[in-house]
């Protein structure tokens, strides 16, 4: 009874967050099973709006340190250090504050994550995020990855990726900034995160529904998932 009783409720905030992303894709454009658009193609406004209220400029001489892991461009070469090139700006910041607080852990990030003020933040953050958004290598992808990213599995409560990542896992939209841009990003750092998701080591996702959602992947989707979206 416990097992069916859970299983609805995951169900439940499921549709919840369904309902809610597919509200935001309809009004936006964005995604393709609404008959959206490419989230690659971004304006000036876009690029402006995905970096935040920080300073790129002035970001670019403070992220120095930042840049010996992640990249100049934010496209680290360590597929365990994720690629912050075209990433939300108020994500960034989001994560930074989530290392300060001890809500998600990394011996560096939290050290790091201590000698920063917020202005320094917003500023790092809208550097790395004015950035031109991460990409793959642009082949097919795994096909089983593909299919779980574009329609999940109804019949087990597994929510479509691009409900809340977008076209290509490029973001919803600028202003939708809880959901990460993940296309183009380290096939291993994506599976890592989703393997800590599904453990419950990170739990920092909007309502836990990342663990939710990871908790009911099993490793050969995680394996096909984290492929095809790297490639994106």
């Amino acid at each position: 009874m416990f097992r069916i009783n859970n299983k609805i409720a995951i169900g439940l905030t499921l549709l919840a967050f369904l309902t809610l992303t597919t509200a935001f894709a309809q009004s936006n454009d964005t995604n393709p099973l609404t008959g959206g658009v490419d989230a690659e193609a971004e304006s000036m406004e876009a690029i402006k709006l995905r970096s935040g209220a920080g300073d790129p400029v002035a970001g670019k001489e403070k992220s120095q340190l930042c840049q010996g892991c992640h990249g100049e461009f934010g496209i680290s070469t360590d597929p365990l250090i994720p690629k912050l090139a075209g990433q939300y700006g108020n994500y960034i910041s989001k994560q930074i504050r989530n290392y300060q607080s001890g809500a998600r852990s990394h011996q560096i990030m939290n050290a790091m994550a201590g000698t920063i003020n917020d202005e320094d933040l917003a500023d790092i953050a809208a550097y790395f995020a004015s950035q031109p958004k991460m990409k793959g290598n642009g082949s097919a992808g795994n096909p089983l990855g593909k299919e779980m990213f574009l329609h999940g599995d109804a019949t087990k409560v597994k929510l479509a990726c691009v409900n809340c990542h977008g076209v290509k896992g490029k973001g919803l939209d600028p202003k939708i900034s809880m959901f990460p841009v993940i296309g183009g990003q380290h096939k291993d750092y994506i599976r890592r995160q989703l393997v800590i998701f599904r453990s419950s080591d990170r739990t920092n996702s909007p309502n836990g529904i990342m663990n939710k959602i990871a908790n009911l992947l099993t490793d050969e989707e995680i394996d096909a998932l984290a492929e095809y979206v790297s490639v994106q």
